[in-house]
């Protein structure tokens, strides 16, 4: 019996040690990682395929065209940058600020902008296919013609934000803060609006079949001549909302009713 109980403490203490070891190479394995980041960041770098400008001042920058392709730009500060026409695809933006910066035209397929700041930034006829928005504060943001098929707005501020004509089809805009944004000419076919606050936005002419709306807050928005068709608005809130000539077919109803084909600005 004693011979067993060494043996049970012998394994212990090397699964002990076995444990301490292991910590202590996660530590340094941590602190390799962040010194090797901190110092590959070279703010004087010229742009650049996969440059890193973590943390970097590049306020009014002069980008236009620049290749920025998978480029570390986390926490970088952008404000009023030029960047239209930049290759920013696969880049990361984390925490980045992008105020009043100009992206019209760039392409940032699958790029991650998640808890970015771009408060009135210009993004018009970007290719954002893929891209994270989530978390991020793009209040009044220009997204006009825009590509944003399958992008992810998860709990971003869209207050006031414009979206006349852009393509959200299949986009994740659950949760967002989006009062006064305008979608006029959108196509957002299944796009998910679930729990979103949308109170006054403007969807003249949307194309949003298939689309979710449940538990939404529509106050008083405006989905004139929209197509809602198959649709389902389960729960939400539609006090003063405007359906005029909008397409109701078998559209989900907010009090789990379905309309009847053939429903035209009312659900029947």
């Amino acid at each position: 019996m004693w011979w067993q109980l060494r043996e049970f403490s012998k394994d212990n203490e090397n699964v002990s040690n076995h444990m301490r070891i292991n910590k202590k190479l996660v530590v340094l394995m941590l602190l390799s990682a962040v010194f090797s980041h901190s110092s590959a960041a070279a703010c004087s770098d010229p742009p650049a395929r996969e440059v890193n400008w973590a943390g970097c001042n590049k306020q009014g920058a002069d980008l236009h065209n620049a290749d920025l392709s998978r480029a570390v730009l986390i926490r970088a500060q952008l404000n009023g940058a030029n960047l239209r026409g930049a290759q920013l695809e696969g880049a990361e933006l984390g925490f980045a600020v992008l105020d009043g910066a100009h992206l019209d035209g760039a392409d940032m397929e699958s790029a991650r902008m998640v808890a970015t700041q771009a408060k009135g930034a210009h993004f018009t006829k970007a290719l954002l296919r893929h891209a994270s928005f989530s978390r991020a504060n793009l209040s009044h943001a220009d997204f006009s013609a825009a590509q944003l098929q399958s992008t992810r707005f998860y709990g971003a501020d869209l207050t006031g934000a414009n979206f006349t004509h852009a393509n959200l089809e299949a986009a994740t805009l659950e949760q967002v803060h989006a009062a006064g944004a305008i979608f006029v000419d959108a196509k957002a076919d299944q796009a998910k609006f679930l729990s979103a606050l949308l109170n006054k936005a403007d969807f003249h002419n949307a194309s949003l079949k298939k689309s979710q709306f449940d538990q939404a807050d529509l106050t008083s928005a405006d989905f004139t001549r929209a197509n809602l068709t198959e649709a389902s608005l389960t729960e939400a809130t539609l006090y003063k909302a405007i359906f005029k000539d909008a397409i109701l077919d078998n559209t989900g109803w907010n009090d789990y009713k379905r309309c009847l084909l053939g429903s035209v600005g009312v659900c029947r």
